[in-house]
């Protein structure tokens, strides 16, 4: 039996589950997942536009099915659902064994809605109805971005009894938004009669754009306190939510009375985690963000660089609030708009998967041309 690295091993010992942040058919079909789940320690996997863009435009993996499609005159959007979900039906059978072992809290594959979606709450809705029953599997999990229009439309996800991955966090405001419309939706969901234990959601808080976004301004600004903030404030905004997270999930009595009935906590998932900055530690954003009942979903680079040479040791984040809201007040008196950051990244975050979809249509409607079929 393959050993776990020990690295990885001591993240998810500090009580950090490890997933990756990608998929593609090669990686299932030639046993690369099972392989890392088996060395690496990973126990789930998440998507976007971005990794199925990237996949399908790689490679033949594809090929057969783009024909099969196109022989049955499937048009371009059914032609990306179907692929899709079977990439994300089938891990999640490679990750049933963590699932079931986990208790249903890991195991994860999540899946998104379409990101053009992302300011109609109702069709983001009806499109996560859909995708949970075409990939048909408990394991998992449906992801809408936490824009205004999603917000509501988390809650009413969750009250079908249906498992949500938040994503596209950006704030803490916004997070106890999240927060919040996910308790809304398990009393509707306990009210509707389902069972609260077999629903699951994790919130995405994303970290490197921040110090990205933030940094940028800093050096614009280009005094010498802005200077020395470079590279302080993703950390800062992550740990605030995890403090936000425990006030709401330990500490006030709202959640109890829903855990008494067999709800779970909504773990915070670290996103993003990949750093862009080469001058920063390329495992910044796992290293210094352990902590108890947390995510952390990787691009396959960082996963590689923390199992070759990260320092793990033990939790980061715990008791670091005032330290970080410090940080916050130091940004703010050098002159950085912080809500004005927070909109920026989550309309770039929008944008973003939205432009990798239009590239994803464009590519499969080429693949289905190519193989006789108009869409």
């Amino acid at each position: 039996m393959a050993a776990q690295n020990p690295n990885l091993k001591a993240l998810s010992d500090a009580g950090v589950s490890v997933w990756l942040d990608d998929l593609s058919r090669d990686r299932i079909e030639s046993g690369n997942l099972a392989d890392l789940i088996a060395t690496k320690s990973v126990v789930g996997v998440t998507t976007n536009p971005t990794i199925f863009q990237g996949a399908l435009s790689k490679g033949h993996a594809y090929d057969d099915q783009i024909r099969e499609l196109a022989a049955r005159g499937a048009d371009v959007d059914a032609a990306i659902r179907t692929v899709t979900t079977d990439d994300v039906r089938r891990a999640c059978d490679v990750l049933a064994p963590q699932y079931e072992a986990s208790g249903g809290v890991d195991g994860r594959v999540s899946i998104e809605v379409d990101p053009r979606l992302a300011h109609d709450s109702d069709k983001t809705v009806a499109q996560a109805v859909e995708l949970w029953k075409i990939v048909d599997r408990p394991n998992l999990l449906i992801k809408i971005p936490a824009t205004l229009a999603g917000v509501p439309a988390i809650t009413r996800v969750l009250a079908e009894g249906i498992s949500v991955n938040v994503t596209l966090i950006f704030s803490v405001e916004r997070y106890e938004m999240v927060m919040a419309a996910y308790l809304d939706g398990l009393s509707a969901a306990k009210e509707a009669g389902h069972d609260l234990a077999t629903i699951h959601s994790v919130a995405s808080f994303f970290v490197s754009r921040v110090d990205t976004e933030i940094d940028k301004r800093l050096e614009a600004i280009g005094t010498d306190e802005a200077l020395a903030l470079r590279g302080k404030a993703a950390l800062a905004n992550a740990r605030l939510a995890y403090a936000a997270y425990e006030q709401v999930f330990e500490i006030q009595p709202w959640f109890q009375v829903l855990a008494e009935q067999g709800a779970r906590t909504q773990r915070p998932l670290w996103a993003s985690t990949g750093v862009k900055n080469p001058d920063y530690s390329d495992t910044l954003y796992v290293t210094e963000l352990v902590a108890p009942h947390t995510v952390n979903t990787m691009p396959e680079a960082t996963l590689d660089a923390v199992a070759d040479h990260a320092d793990v040791h033990g939790d980061t984040v715990s008791g670091t609030a005032a330290a970080s809201q410090q940080v916050f007040d130091d940004l703010a008196a050098a002159g950085i708009d912080l809500d004005d950051v927070f909109t920026v990244l989550e309309t770039e975050g929008v944008d973003k998967f939205e432009k990798s979809w239009e590239q994803l249509l464009d590519a499969t409607a080429e693949q289905l041309r190519e193989h006789g079929q108009k869409s």
